[in-house]
């Protein structure tokens, strides 16, 4: 699977968000920063969508019905609630930031999605009746959760034949390209080495968990190119939760300013290109 975008900045709007369905919902106060407290704008606006031929892929292996339940824990702004929305009956997207929850909301009035029912909630707290769920997806934030505790309660949620997935987006500056190599070390400068030496973390989904519990399990990917610009590759640090404007305080001025000077520096004609990986892994109660 390939394609090609480009991530640039938005003048409005969401531009770059995700494009598929909307709704409202009810939310639960949730009234303590988390690590993504401040970054709903920058995250919706620059994270690279979940490309639709892996998304179209997931469904077809997990035997997506069209009349089923979605349930998308940690969903932040609805990268994958939005795009799947009109794949499914109803669609329920859980996430204990509430600022992403409003975000994820106002992208799918815009949208026009009315099946989406958004919860400010603990994914480890959700309650949900038994063989309710069709799907349950976990966006590149499984790492977060108990993932013991929530592929259990997952197995009860789902229906007979249901599946649960998790998908994932290689981080950005994870490659040998020598602006990535730059980028690195500029927050890494900033933010007490932060990102560490991404090349050295490993890549995968959690095949043994979801095979341990008796799901037959499956992986997909794709490739797709994106061009990146200084814009965003700046916004992108802030919607992550090392670099974000609220870790970095008053120091954000001064670290955009860096990072755009050495980018610059590294390619003067400040467009980044590069092949950014995506991918999930999908496992199905037998």
């Amino acid at each position: 699977m390939r394609a090609c975008i480009e991530i640039a900045a938005a003048d409005d709007g969401f531009a770059n968000g995700p494009v598929a369905a909307t709704g409202r919902g009810v939310t639960t106060p949730a009234d303590t920063p988390t690590a993504f407290t401040g970054t709903a704008a920058d995250y919706v606006r620059y994270r690279p969508p979940y490309p639709e031929s892996l998304l179209s892929a997931l469904r077809a292996r997990a035997g997506v019905s069209g009349s089923g339940a979605l349930l998308d824990l940690a969903c932040g702004p609805g990268r994958v609630a939005l795009p799947m929305a009109r794949h499914f009956a109803r669609v329920f997207a859980v996430d204990v930031e509430p600022e992403m929850i409003d975000v994820g909301r106002r992208e799918a009035d815009r949208l026009g999605i009315a099946n989406v029912e958004w919860r400010v909630q603990r994914a480890e707290e959700l309650e949900l009746p038994a063989g309710s769920i069709e799907l349950v997806t976990v966006g590149e934030a499984f790492h977060r959760l108990d993932q013991a505790r929530i592929v259990e309660r997952a197995l009860r949620w789902l229906a007979p034949r249901g599946a649960f997935a998790t998908l994932s987006g290689e981080q950005v500056w994870r490659g040998r390209e020598r602006w990535k190599r730059v980028l690195v070390d500029v927050v890494n400068r900033w933010t007490h080495g932060a990102l560490g030496e991404p090349n050295d973390a490993a890549w995968g989904g959690p095949v043994e968990l979801l095979r341990g519990v008796g799901l037959a399990v499956s992986e997909g990917e794709c490739n797709i190119d994106i061009a990146w610009t200084c814009d965003s590759i700046v916004g992108l640090m802030y919607s992550t939760s090392v670099a974000s404007r609220r870790v970095l305080g008053d120091d954000a001025r001064a670290f955009e300013d860096d990072l755009r000077r050495a980018l610059i520096a590294c390619e003067p004609s400040g467009r980044f290109a590069t092949q950014q990986r995506f991918a999930f892994t999908v496992g199905v109660k037998r």
